[in-house]
């Protein structure tokens, strides 16, 4: 009896030196950040859409879609405009928006599946399959979902999903109400499969990685990288009440989590403080934040606009989106109708500034020998074009 209480001792001792080595190995890994300009410069891209989104959208949220400039101005600073909201509205005729709404419209309906399966599987990846309804709506653009899509899309799908409470409150919740298997394949599984398809070889699931050009990696790191990516992958949609949080099999599968909502995102990006709100659901730890640098290969964090934002490496060449959602069309079709209204308001700014010249030249040739003090005037109606 002594002999085996010693054993369950030794074993119990030895499983901890185990984690402990474990929690040591993955925690001690340090990568130093290092700038991707190419991938900063694809969030840079977006910026005069995102701003312009910012107004449009405050002036179509307001009754009857009027506001006045002065009220509009007055929220500059909550909207984070460097520029005075007129620069961005000049180029929007209401009879566009409304045009551009109807096609927002369309396209949502037209890809109403996608919008479904990409629900179904935030929630079957979540911790008893369920989310907090009010954290969905914080993350709906994000994903490409409507701003009404907990009454407009949840109700229509009984068989998906059950709303507990009412968004807004704090204490409202989404959960599923039956298991999709035909949604239970991560995108690295069907990459996996479409490969093994293609080639008639089986193909194990695994991570792209694509480390930038100059990036080093010091040996122990490079070591630590080589055996974790032995491990067979996890899936984020398998159970994972088993796996010991500071385990490196839980590191694969809290990648794998964090890939998984990359992919299913619009701009295969989501910023890292949005991705913190889910730790509960999707079981991170505090230091979540660190899995982006230590696998540089597969995330890049980037730091523009001030806010680290997660990115899927293998998403872009370059600063281009390889594979594009369908919603984004919702998000061309928008940087279409700006920039038509940004090429007529040019073309009507030249034919006035070309006006006031030739009122200029003719009034210089009027008053000449008398003085030009009436130009001033003309000068000033050039001034006010431009401002």
């Amino acid at each position: 009896m002594l002999f085996h209480t010693h054993s369950i001792s030794s074993h119990l001792n030895s499983k901890a030196r185990v984690w402990l080595q474990c929690t040591s190995s993955i925690s001690s890994l340090k990568v130093v950040w290092r700038k991707d300009r190419k991938l900063d410069e694809a969030i840079e891209n977006e910026k005069q859409w995102r701003l312009s989104a910012r107004v449009v959208k405050e002036v179509l949220n307001e009754p009857g879609q009027v506001i006045p400039l002065r009220c509009l101005e007055k929220r500059r600073e909550r909207m984070r405009l460097p520029v005075k909201v007129k620069t961005f509205l000049v180029s929007s005729s209401k009879p566009r928006l409304q045009q551009f709404l109807e096609e927002e419209k369309r396209i949502k309906i037209e890809n109403e599946q996608l919008i479904v399966a990409k629900l179904c599987k935030l929630l079957m990846m979540a911790k008893d399959k369920v989310v907090s309804a009010d954290k969905l709506v914080h993350v709906k653009r994000e994903f490409g979902f409507s701003n009404d899509f907990m009454v407009s899309l949840v109700p229509k799908y009984p068989e998906y999903f059950r709303l507990v409470g009412c968004p807004g409150e704090g204490k409202s919740f989404l959960e599923l109400v039956s298991w999709k298997p035909e949604f239970a394949k991560s995108a690295i599984e069907e990459r996996a499969e479409e490969e093994s398809n293609l080639t008639g070889i089986r193909v194990r699931p695994s991570f792209n990685v694509k480390l930038p050009p100059g990036f080093f990696l010091r040996k122990e790191m490079r070591e630590w990288i080589r055996d974790w990516m032995e491990l067979p992958y996890v899936s984020p949609y398998g159970d994972a009440s088993n796996l010991d949080q500071a385990s490196r099999e839980m590191e694969k599968r809290t990648v794998g989590v964090f890939h998984e909502l990359l992919s299913l995102s619009l701009f295969k990006r989501i910023p890292v403080p949005i991705l913190g709100k889910f730790s509960e659901e999707y079981r991170f730890s505090n230091a979540f934040a660190s899995v982006f640098t230590r696998h540089s290969g597969i995330f890049y964090v980037s730091l523009k606009g001030g806010i680290k934002t997660a990115m899927l490496r293998e998403a872009y060449r370059g600063s281009e989106l390889i594979d594009r959602d369908p919603l984004l069309k919702i998000n061309d079709k928008f940087v279409a109708l700006l920039a038509k209204g940004h090429r007529e308001r040019a073309e009507q700014l030249r034919l006035q500034r070309e006006i006031v010249q030739k009122d200029m030249e003719m009034m210089a040739l009027r008053n000449s020998g008398q003085g030009c003090d009436a130009c001033g005037g003309e000068m000033q109606k050039i001034e006010d074009l431009d401002s």
